[in-house]
């Protein structure tokens, strides 16, 4: 079984959650308490991965925490991924931060995607200059 990337969980939450950060506020009824962190059910996100919901809560809480939430100068605490004990807001991520971490992510996936490409392509061109000049050492004098 692969397990998702960074990459997938986050385009899956993403993905998921956009249209509920983005209608924070705009019907007049606010459904949650801040538009920033948005709750997300880790259950549902594992369940497209067909993993357990303790790996993506791990790789959330204890790894993209640990790398992106930060402390301030007045040392208060910017969490990337917060596990509240507000009802119906349990796990919550910072959402503008998660399309930060997200559109790095994608670019760097991106050029990796053009370099494994360019391999691919020079390994081609390599196959076909060395067939080429097996053909040239042997094929034109026959003794192929």
């Amino acid at each position: 079984m692969k397990l998702p990337t960074d990459r997938e969980i986050l385009e899956a939450i993403y993905k998921r959650y956009y249209p509920a950060f983005g209608a924070f506020a705009k019907e007049g009824v606010d459904t949650r308490s801040t538009k920033v962190y948005v709750p997300v059910d880790l259950h549902a996100i594992a369940e497209s991965f067909e993993v357990d919901g303790d790996i993506i809560f791990g790789r959330l809480y204890y790894y993209l925490e640990d790398k992106y939430g930060y402390k301030r100068d007045d040392g208060s605490r910017v969490h990337f991924f917060a596990a509240f004990e507000i009802p119906g807001e349990r796990h919550c991520i910072h959402f503008p931060m998660l399309s930060s971490v997200l559109a790095s992510l994608q670019e760097e996936y991106s050029r990796q995607q053009w370099t494994r490409w360019l391999s691919i392509a020079s390994i081609f061109v390599a196959g076909v200059a060395l067939g080429i000049s097996v053909w040239k050492a042997f094929g034109s004098t026959g003794m192929v």
